[in-house]
């Protein structure tokens, strides 16, 4: 049925929890998984508080900077796939918008699934914080599949 999962990832134990859930289902139906992590430019680092500024960061330290966090959480999602035996591929992209890097992302990279988590927040919680799984639910154009991670409490 499903040939290539796109499984995002934000280096987040949720959001690990999630994508060891999306390797064991592709392992379990013989499909591909492809690990996605998505950077925001750099311009979108100053509309937050002059936070750039703040702190003396170069446009050439962050993208460094989120390279670098990007590999480490993509490092992560590979080796897992490694160990369960399903091919994987890696992807980094940037984007002002999360959701949209993801939609973008799963049709760039030809896959007809994506595996996202979501934390279940409801309410006051949800309208503050805002759903990057919602937004990616009402954006794809493809299927998604959402994992209701399990926080600790």
């Amino acid at each position: 049925m499903f040939k290539k999962i796109l499984i995002p990832t934000d280096g987040s134990p949720l959001s690990s929890q999630a994508a060891n859930a999306g390797i064991t289902f592709a392992r379990s139906i013989g499909a591909e998984v492809v690990a996605l992590y998505v950077t925001q430019p750099f311009a979108a680092t100053i509309g937050f508080d002059g936070m750039a500024a703040a702190y003396a960061i170069t446009d050439e330290s962050y993208e460094q900077a989120a390279a670098e966090q990007a590999g480490k959480y993509l490092d992560a999602v590979m080796h897992r796939a490694e160990t369960a035996g399903v091919k994987s591929t890696r992807v980094s992209v940037s984007n002002f918008n999360v959701a949209d890097g993801i939609v973008q992302a799963a049709g760039d990279n030809g896959c007809d699934l994506i595996f996202i988590g979501s934390h279940g927040r409801s309410g006051l919680s949800r309208l503050l914080l805002g759903s990057v799984t919602a937004k990616v639910l009402s954006l794809a154009h493809t299927g998604v599949l959402v994992y209701r991670v399990k926080e600790d409490k």
